[in-house]
């Protein structure tokens, strides 16, 4: 009979309680320690959670029985303790994205490749029972060629949601905004239905808020099977409506609206809606989305232990969402096209 795999949470903010929650449901593992900020979190933390809370990481990744390390810090933050958790031996699982940039989300893949650590970052929804049943229709050529793939993220925020945290919106703690933030998680989807990316137009502005970040941001992009692409995002689109995934081929397409089929229009079949997805979506609150997803994507990441495999995210996929968002602020400053790959995993 398996042990049980001990989880420990770097990060007590509000995403950390749906880690908790994955990992209290999941047979075989368990929550064995926290890690806050300060000593005054730490205790708060220990209360909501009963479990031994620290405010020094150092006695943290001293706690026994702690085999994987869920990093829950704000994203300009994750590489420090990514990198002193993997010399100690931990596995790591990062909340997205892996980093802010392309050189400290390289640092940290090549720190667990040559110590020997699983390194997996949350894309949960890549688990929702829409987006399985669309990948395995474009795997399986039921689609044809590709031809178009759009990813639109257009939520909307209340200002408290920035002014209630330092990080949020902040050029060193999330990267940016409405792209590296909320709009991630749709373009990871984009991009491991469509494939490599050539090159990307974009253009990022900050039209409501004052934050250093991005509240509004839109994109084209050439994929290199010669497939084009559109992406908006924005967390100032008043009242915020449900993301949305369209795969255009040459044989048919299909719509996600919310981790949901809305549309399966594909030649020879009928046409048909699926149902699936998440239930609930962060389209203007960001707490309203559940743990379900998560607690799919733990499985895959306890499995990956025992069975001495890559998670279904590992640290190389994620990392090509970090490179075309940044790939669109780079061509926003400039105002040409972006040529992607210019900077290879070393």
């Amino acid at each position: 009979m398996r042990r049980k795999i001990g989880f420990g949470i770097i990060g007590t903010g509000a995403i950390t309680s749906k880690h908790a929650a994955a990992i209290d449901e999941l047979e075989g593992a368990e929550l064995v320690a926290l890690c806050s900020s300060s000593e005054k979190r730490a205790g708060v933390a220990q209360e909501k959670y009963r479990v031994k809370a620290y405010a020094d990481l150092t006695a943290f990744l001293l706690h026994p029985g702690m085999d994987v390390v869920c990093i829950c810090t704000g994203s300009g933050y994750h590489l420090e303790p990514a990198i002193e958790a993997a010399k100690k031996g931990k596995h790591i699982f990062i909340e997205k994205p892996i980093e802010i940039n392309l050189e400290r989300a390289d640092q940290i893949i090549k720190a667990c490749r040559e110590i020997g650590v699983k390194l997996g970052v949350v894309y949960q929804n890549r688990f929702s029972e829409g987006y399985i049943k669309l990948k395995q229709a474009v795997d399986e050529g039921k689609l044809g060629k590709l031809l178009m793939g759009n990813a639109y993220i257009n939520w909307f925020r209340e200002e408290s949601y920035y002014s209630s945290s330092a990080w949020k919106g902040s050029l060193q703690g999330d990267g940016g905004g409405a792209l590296i933030n909320q709009g991630i998680h749709t373009i990871d989807l984009l991009l491991d239905i469509m494939g490599e990316v050539g090159s990307v137009f974009g253009q990022v502005k900050t039209a409501l808020y004052p934050i250093e970040g991005e509240d509004l941001g839109a994109a084209v992009v050439n994929f290199k099977n010669g497939a084009l692409g559109n992406i908006t995002a924005g967390t100032s689109l008043y009242p915020g409506y449900p993301e949305r995934l369209e795969i255009y081929g040459s044989k048919g397409s299909v719509i996600l609206s919310a981790g949901k089929i809305i549309a399966w229009n594909i030649k020879g079949e009928e046409n048909r809606s699926v149902s699936g997805g998440v239930e609930d979506k962060g389209t203007s609150d960001p707490m309203a989305i559940g743990h379900s997803l998560h607690l799919a994507q733990y499985r895959d990441f306890v499995d990956a232990i025992w069975e001495e495999r890559d998670p279904e995210v590992t640290g190389e996929k994620a990392r090509k969402s970090l490179e075309l968002i940044r790939g669109i602020y780079e061509s926003s400053k400039s105002g040409r096209f972006y040529n992607l790959g210019i900077y290879p995993i070393p």
